[in-house]
């Protein structure tokens, strides 16, 4: 074998008792859970909208970026649930570029993970005791989990995850809502199977340990749209695909069916200054059709404070070094249009 050990990584239990979240941060974060999971059950028909840049790379940037969502949650809070995105991995078609803030908590220099374990907890714990917002992030690597999971209030599941089998039988331990992502194949039943995985009980292998899941209820169905066999994209948030989708959902028997809509990737054609646009017509549809306010419960929007992206090295504060984002005035605009329609 070729793996050269280059340093141990401290366990889950070691990192909370380094880097603890306070007592008003878990008061913070059981009321957020309490909030969103009654979205997901039914109990209550505000629109979730989880947003925020594609990843999350600069620890000042992300945190003043929230705070700008803060106070802007306050003034539509009758109407929306803000989930701020931190995306602390990022996913490498090929494996080769900037991994997320867990391998390098600077961009900029060589991978750090143990110093990367501990720049993610503490962005999450500065996202919930300064700004109020717990937040999102996406399950890259299942074991990793352990080390946010009492900071997390939603999980996503990528389209390259989605059907891996682990990824599955963890969610089905998660006690907060997690949406799976159709595959880049556009293939629904895959995302029902790992849907349905996810929602049972599980004896697997986690961390060195036999472990016994009893099953997430809030485990549902994230539409990102698809690629062809040459390459195209192609969106799947029109009316009728949710309409099919609901039909699938309908014939299974699931806990909490729910629907979020990712503005972006394939379903923007990966332009992202689509993304309003398509929110105006998903919400225009959830008015025309009570089975898609039933079923649509939010949506996931890539948003920075700077528009667009930019090289690792670029420089520009607030700007995407990932996949392009909505810059914040054009952000803030959809934010509150989103309130008045929906």
């Amino acid at each position: 074998m070729s793996f050269e050990l280059i340093q141990e990584i401290p366990s889950p239990s070691e990192i909370f008792k380094l880097m603890p979240l306070s007592e008003a941060g878990r008061k913070i974060k059981a009321e957020r859970d309490r909030i969103i999971r009654n979205v997901f059950e039914g109990k209550d028909d505000r629109f979730i909208l989880i947003i925020g840049p594609c990843s999350a790379d600069n620890e000042i940037a992300v945190i003043d970026y929230l705070s700008r969502l803060s106070k802007l949650q306050k003034e539509v809070e009758d109407k929306i649930i803000i989930i701020p995105r931190i995306y602390t991995n990022k996913p490498r078609t090929t494996g080769e570029g900037y991994k997320g803030m867990l391998h390098q908590p600077d961009a900029n220099k060589k991978a750090n993970m143990v110093e990367g374990i501990k720049a993610i907890r503490q962005l999450h714990i500065r996202a919930i005791e300064e700004t109020g917002l717990s937040c999102a992030d996406e399950m890259l690597y299942p074991e990793n989990y352990a080390y946010l999971e009492d900071l997390l209030s939603y999980v996503a599941i990528g389209a390259r995850s989605v059907e891996n089998q682990k990824h599955r039988l963890t969610v089905s331990g998660l006690e907060v809502p997690t949406g799976m992502k159709n595959p880049t194949s556009g293939d629904i039943t895959v995302m029902l199977n790992s849907i349905r995985a996810a929602q049972v009980g599980h004896t697997f292998i986690y961390r060195g340990w036999e472990v016994k899941t009893t099953g997430n209820p809030l485990t549902h169905a994230i539409l990102r749209g698809y690629v062809d066999q040459y390459g195209r994209n192609f969106p799947n948030y029109h009316y009728e695909d949710i309409k099919h989708l609901i039909k699938m959902y309908e014939a299974r028997d699931f806990d909490n069916p729910g629907i979020i809509i990712d503005l972006n990737h394939a379903n923007s054609n990966k332009h992202f200054e689509e993304q309003p646009r398509i929110a105006r017509e998903v919400v225009r549809n959830r008015h025309y059709d009570p089975d898609l306010k039933k079923y649509i419960k939010g949506l996931m929007i890539e948003s920075y404070i700077e528009e667009g992206c930019q090289a690792v090295d670029g420089g520009i504060y607030g700007k995407s070094i990932t996949d392009p984002c909505l810059g914040w005035k054009a952000s803030e605009a959809l934010i509150r249009v989103i309130a008045q329609k929906v």
